[in-house]
């Protein structure tokens, strides 16, 4: 095995004597700072902050980028205006998903795309296979650093540090050469946990200043950082998909459940196997599940209905909001209703479940955050 990489941030874990490192996709990352419940409350009741420097940055640019972007991505990004990101999906030509991925327009000709640690080599090759024209590509992720401040208080923490414009950004708009702690980053209205809150990129060497400044301005909201334990329990509560659990080169995006993400009406790289799927109809989907019997369903685990396997769960948890055993999972689309009762195998035991409709939480909606995304 390699050495584990280490995000800018790593010195800092040892600030906090209950953090918890793991092996995450070859970086040794905190699972928790304090403690996942500890965490994830914060996150939904005040404020959490997340150092995900792993993530991937990627710069397109040249007059054809977006021509390029419209065949590599899913979404429609001629739709995107400067300082507007949109979520999207890259696809194989069978239509499994080489990646989920934000895209963000810092100009006609220069775009941002921010993609999973896991896969930055893999989208680096696929991408690069795909360039026409003067498209450059250039790999900016040993060079950046990634924070998330999510949870109701993170636009009032943020604007004692920033900018006051950013707080009031709306949600998947961005400022690209905003202000924060006294130094220059991209800051979004995005996240990854259900809540409302801010993505914060800036230059590695810069990241520890703006963690410990904004712990500061949070410290009398109760703003906590939070790890990926919590990270995950916040984003399955919200049915966010993780790539290698709900998106893979084997499950395409309408499997999962992104249909609004995928714009048949436009070319790109796997559309001629999706319009086939959709138009044949699914075989399988992605659904909520929730335990009627005591017992937390966890990835992996099969799933059956009168005696026979009809798929499995790709992520679940007792959920530390709703206090209940939930799960997603890859169902065979007959048994992809709500209120269709399945049974979950959990170490050799059938335990009763029932699908259920997602997200199973959804924050209250406030005007001032304007629209959601495309």
């Amino acid at each position: 095995m390699g050495e584990l990489r280490r995000t800018p941030l790593f010195p800092l874990y040892a600030d906090f004597p209950a953090v918890r490192c793991v092996d995450f996709g070859g970086w040794e990352l905190p699972v928790q700072f304090s403690g996942i419940q500890r965490e994830h409350e914060a996150v939904r009741e005040r404020a959490g902050l997340f150092d995900v420097s792993h993530m991937g940055e990627f710069l397109v640019s040249g007059r054809q980028a977006e021509n390029v972007l419209q065949r590599m991505t899913t979404n429609d990004v001629s739709r995107l205006q400067e300082g507007q990101a949109q979520y999207g999906l890259m696809c194989y030509p069978d239509g499994g998903t080489v990646d989920d991925l934000l895209v963000y327009k810092l100009a006609r000709d220069r775009y941002l795309l921010v993609v999973n640690a896991s896969n930055i080599d893999k989208n680096r090759a696929w991408l690069a296979a795909h360039l026409t024209g003067d498209v450059v590509l250039e790999n900016l992720s040993d060079s950046k650093a990634l924070l998330a401040l999510q949870g109701p208080a993170s636009a009032s923490v943020l604007s004692r540090v920033a900018d006051q414009e950013i707080a009031r950004l709306r949600p998947f708009r961005f400022l690209e050469a905003a202000e924060v702690g006294g130094r220059r980053a991209l800051v979004s209205r995005t996240g990854y946990t259900g809540e409302d809150g801010f993505e914060i990129c800036l230059e590695a060497g810069d990241v520890a200043h703006v963690w410990r400044e904004l712990l500061r301005a949070g410290e009398a909201d109760g703003l906590l950082p939070a790890g990926l334990g919590a990270r995950d329990t916040l984003r399955l509560e919200a049915a966010l998909p993780l790539y290698g659990h709900e998106l893979s080169d084997a499950i395409t995006p309408l499997e999962a459940g992104l249909d609004r993400f995928v714009k048949l009406g436009k070319p790109f790289v796997g559309r001629d196997a999706l319009e086939r799927q959709k138009r044949e109809g699914l075989r399988r989907k992605l659904v909520g599940i929730e335990l009627l019997d005591r017992g937390i369903p966890r990835g992996g685990y099969p799933v059956y209905a009168g005696g026979r396997r009809i798929g499995e769960v790709t992520t679940g948890t007792h959920s530390p909001t709703l206090k209940r055993g939930l799960g997603l999972a890859l169902l065979e689309t007959a048994y992809a209703a709500p209120d269709t009762e399945v049974e979950v195998e959990i170490r050799g035991k059938r335990l009763r479940a029932v699908v259920v409709r997602t997200p199973f939480y959804r924050r209250p909606h406030h005007a001032s955050e304007g629209a959601k995304p495309e």
